[in-house]
């Protein structure tokens, strides 16, 4: 019997958890780092909800990746017995003519996604909680929904740990070092661990980790807001998930309990951290102001003064696709980053993706788009 792989996954978050429980579950030995715990609410995690979504505004080519995540999504609440995904459906919102809805028409229709088109009227009888502007469409996904996030996270990490892989909590890795022999150098503050191959999915952080990056990956902080609906019947006839491209980028979810709606922003809206140690978690009043405006202009039957906020952080690449695949000119590190605020659904797919790779050194997934070679020149 051939020696398994011993592979180091480095940052346990939302791509980290998942890609220990797929190594752990194909036999791999394998050991967690993490600077502080699976669940934290220090990266690009928290908040209690993330949206699946089987249809995508974007490149057609996260469709098949979808559908991996979708059936993973499944395995992983049947061994741990969690509902970690409610599908509630998905509404994706924006102008009719748009590039973005015309390709999520038209790549939604190729790959036989269930979902359903509705215009203003339309809209209106279902979701009167929404309001449509002249020329806008609106689509249903209804295999999309919200997933929990933290628990997910613990879920992962946990089902690896019952699998045989160790987790390293609270220690912080300073750097990954190829080793002149092959394999990795992973070093922390307690010693020097030997590996075959590192996976770092360190998500703020990876651009002190892995500084040869072909690009460095851009972070940002993360608004949430929570608001709760002045009329009693918001959640009526169901409260899917929803995303708009247009006038207002942004996207909500239902609170797991039914009293509120998180409401999230756009990049475009999000400031720069230059350091993911000192993130400003206060957030002033002035910063409330798009979120009052797009709820008078889009929800006006919610309060615009939020009852919760939070803050987060999330890394974004200039194409806004993550970087996926072995770092160039090494091997032996693969590297996980920049998924640009869309990356949560997919993560156990990229967990998969990840065991591929560090097990077998490639993937029969089609994530030729995603290789950070690929996206080494601007």
């Amino acid at each position: 019997m051939s020696t398994p792989k011993r592979i180091a996954v480095i940052g346990v978050g939302s791509m980290g958890s998942q890609a220990m429980w797929r190594l752990a579950a194909r036999g791999a030995e394998v050991i967690g780092y993490d600077r502080y715990a699976p669940g934290h609410d220090r990266g690009a995690a928290g908040g209690e909800t993330r949206i699946f979504r089987a249809a995508h505004l974007g490149e057609p080519g996260y469709i098949p990746l979808l559908r991996l995540a979708d059936q993973l999504w499944d395995r992983l609440q049947e061994e741990s017995g969690r509902e970690l995904r409610r599908r509630t459906g998905c509404l994706v919102m924006g102008a009719t003519e748009s590039p973005s809805i015309r390709t999520l028409l038209s790549s939604s229709d190729a790959h036989g996604l269930d979902h359903e088109v509705l215009d203003r009227a339309a809209l209106a009888r279902r979701y009167p909680q929404h309001r449509l502007p002249e020329g806008h469409t609106a689509v249903l996904d209804r295999e999309g929904g919200i997933i929990r996030p933290e628990l997910s996270v613990q879920t992962a990490a946990g089902r690896a740990e019952l699998l045989g892989a160790r987790l390293r909590r609270y220690t912080p890795v300073r750097e990954i070092v190829p080793a002149p022999r092959g394999g990795v150098d992973i070093v922390t503050d307690e010693g020097t661990d030997h590996v075959d191959t590192a996976v770092v999915t360190a998500g703020p952080w990876i651009n002190t980790l892995l500084p040869d990056l072909p690009r460095v990956v851009d972070i940002r902080r993360l608004i949430s807001s929570w608001h709760v609906p002045t009329t009693h019947d918001w959640f009526a006839g169901g409260a899917p998930a929803f995303v708009r491209s247009t006038p207002h980028h942004c996207y909500g979810l239902p609170s797991p309990d039914g009293l509120s709606v998180k409401i999230g922003l756009s990049r475009a809206r999000h400031l720069p951290v230059a350091d993911p140690l000192r993130l400003d978690r206060t957030v002033d009043p002035a910063e409330l102001a798009v979120f009052r405006e797009l709820i008078g202009e889009l929800m006006p039957d919610l309060n615009p003064d939020p009852v919760r906020l939070s803050v987060y952080m999330e890394g974004y690449t200039d194409s806004e696709h993550p970087l996926v695949g072995h770092l160039p000119g090494q091997d032996d590190i693969v590297v996980l980053a920049g998924f640009s605020g869309s990356g949560f659904k997919m993560s156990p797919a990229m967990g998969e993706i990840a065991a591929d790779l560090a097990l077998e050194g490639t993937t029969g997934q089609p994530i030729g788009f995603l290789a950070p070679a690929a996206l080494g020149t601007p």
